[in-house]
C-alpha cells in the first residue's frame, strides 16, 4: 500500500511541475502581448503628435508676414511666433513628449540655411505599423525605423546627414 502512495505522490509532483511550467508560459505570453499593445498605443500617439507638428508647420508657413522666413528656426518658434511681435501667435501649445522615448527631444531636419523642415522621433526601434497610413502620412509607408517617420512640410524620407538632435524646448 505504501508503494502505491509513493507512486501517486511522484505523479502529483510531476503534475505540479507541469502546471507551473504552463502558468509560466502563459504569463510570458501575456507580458509580451501587453508590451505589443503598449507599443501600438505609443505608435498611435506618435502619429497624432506628428500630425500636430505638420499642421503647426503648415500654419506657420501660411501665416508668414511679407518678407519674413516661411520656416521656423527653432521648435520654440512654433510655440510663440517671433515674426508677430505685437500679437502672440501659437502654432503649438507645447512641444510634446515623444511617446516612444519619453523625452521632449526630437530629431530635427533643417534646410542648408538652418530652418526646420521636419521633425522625427529619436527612437531606433522598428515600427509595428508599416502600411495603410492616412493620406497625409502616406510617406511613412515602408519606413524601417521610427526615426524614419518624418513630420513636417514637404515630408519625404529622412536623410541622416541632414538630421540634428535637438531638445524640444528650442535651445
Amino acid at each position: 500500500m505504501r508503494q502505491i502512495a509513493d507512486c501517486a505522490a511522484g505523479f502529483t509532483y510531476i503534475g505540479l511541475l507541469i502546471l507551473v511550467a504552463l502558468i509560466s508560459v502563459a504569463a510570458t505570453a501575456t507580458i509580451q502581448l501587453g508590451s505589443v499593445v503598449q507599443r501600438r498605443d505609443a505608435e498611435r500617439e506618435l502619429l497624432h503628435i506628428g500630425e500636430q507638428f505638420q499642421r503647426a508647420m503648415f500654419t506657420y508657413a501660411s501665416r508668414t508676414p511679407g518678407g519674413m522666413p516661411r520656416l521656423p528656426r527653432e521648435l520654440g518658434d512654433l510655440l510663440r511666433d517671433p515674426r508677430q511681435p505685437s500679437i502672440v501667435v501659437r502654432h503649438l501649445r507645447q512641444v510634446p513628449v515623444d511617446p516612444l522615448t519619453g523625452k521632449a527631444e526630437w530629431g530635427i531636419l533643417r534646410t542648408p540655411d538652418g530652418f526646420i523642415t521636419g521633425v522625427h522621433s529619436l527612437s531606433e526601434a522598428r515600427p509595428i505599423k508599416i502600411a495603410n497610413f492616412d493620406p497625409g502620412l502616406a510617406h511613412l509607408e515602408g519606413a524601417e525605423y521610427y526615426k524614419d517617420w518624418v513630420f513636417g512640410l514637404g515630408t519625404a524620407r529622412r536623410q541622416p546627414s541632414r538630421t540634428q538632435q535637438q531638445s524640444g524646448d528650442g535651445k
